[in-house]
């Protein structure tokens, strides 16, 4: 008998992750610290902190990066029981540095475990059993095989009437603007909880009129979280729209993480019962303590920390 899943599932591509310490640049670093990295996996360890059954699957080689990785993605208590080593096929790598003060990232993710991912390597009743699917719009860039693989599960829970969440995620360095408007507009129409950018929304509808972004928005069956309008976030459900401020970040030390720690926050919400506009505010709040340190997933704060913030009467909401 198929297990029960987890309230919450997502799957994608996580890779190893190097990079130098202290910002610097890797031509001139004696060494780089070892950790990892996905979209999919730090969602789902952010919401296992908040409190949150959670899973994550996908594919990882059978090489000490993937062991490594399958290991501390189970520590942190979310369930990898569908998560496979692959043989034969190595784990996708990425190195992270700084150049010109900017941040500059390098993948080494062609022909990885996951890009071979197949939509028989889903479990179809376990995806069917959870309360939320989340996907991004990373894994059906990886490969023809992986977005076959994304629109079957996506389908599955849509038959049995599991809710879906879809962030784009535009990685233009996996495929191009062209490619990307072509799968990702069609799973946005399918999702539940549509949660693009505003500079990818420019990108996917080719407009920079936030009027008319918001008409075609209209259009969805999805309720569109929209990152990144100013200072804000707005949430677009039946016709209406409301603006949530962020939440001020102390000092902003490594913005890397802080969408994924957004997206797990307002999944958390929305599985603790709060509405859009509430898992938002969670969100902003995940997302700016992600920012205040260093790492893709490390600073990802457990349910006590954000709840404390969420009680405070000083943050006043336009």
């Amino acid at each position: 008998m198929t297990k029960t899943a987890p309230d919450l599932l997502t799957f994608g591509e996580t890779m190893a992750l190097f990079m130098p310490q202290e910002y610097r640049g890797i031509e001139g670093a004696p060494s780089l610290e070892q950790s990892f990295g996905g979209a999919e996996s730090n969602v789902a360890i952010g919401a296992a902190r908040l409190g949150c059954s959670v899973g994550w699957f996908g594919a990882l080689g059978d090489d000490p990066f993937g062991r490594s990785i399958l290991k501390r993605i189970r520590g942190e208590g979310v369930d990898v029981s569908r998560a496979r080593l692959t043989q034969g096929a190595q784990t996708g790598m990425m190195f992270r540095e700084m150049v010109a003060g900017k941040l500059a990232v390098h993948y080494y993710r062609k022909h990885s475990a996951a890009s071979q991912m197949q939509p028989d390597d889903l479990d179809l009743a376990y995806i069917k059993s959870c309360k939320l699917l989340h996907v991004t719009g990373i894994t059906p860039a990886l490969s023809e095989s992986c977005r076959e693989t994304i629109l079957t599960a996506v389908t599955a829970a849509k038959e049995a009437g599991v809710t879906v969440s879809f962030d784009p995620n535009l990685r233009l360095k996996l495929w191009t603007i062209e490619e990307a408007r072509r799968v990702v507009l069609p799973l946005a129409e399918q999702a539940d909880y549509f949660l693009p950018g505003w500079d990818e929304l420019r990108l996917l509808y080719e407009t920079d009129d936030f009027t008319e972004v918001k008409a075609k928005l209209a259009q969805l069956n999805a309720v569109s979280i929209v990152k990144g309008i100013g200072d804000a976030t707005v949430v677009l459900e039946r016709g209406e729209a409301t603006e949530v401020p962020f939440y001020p970040a102390d000092k902003v030390v490594d913005t890397v993480g802080a969408g994924d720690g957004f997206c797990a926050g307002f999944l958390a919400g929305l599985l603790k019962g709060m509405s859009p506009v509430e898992a938002v505010r969670l969100g902003s709040i995940n997302g700016s303590l992600v920012v205040q340190m260093r790492g893709d997933w490390e600073a990802l704060p457990d349910w006590t920390t954000v709840e404390r913030r969420l009680s405070d009467k000083g943050w006043v909401e336009r």
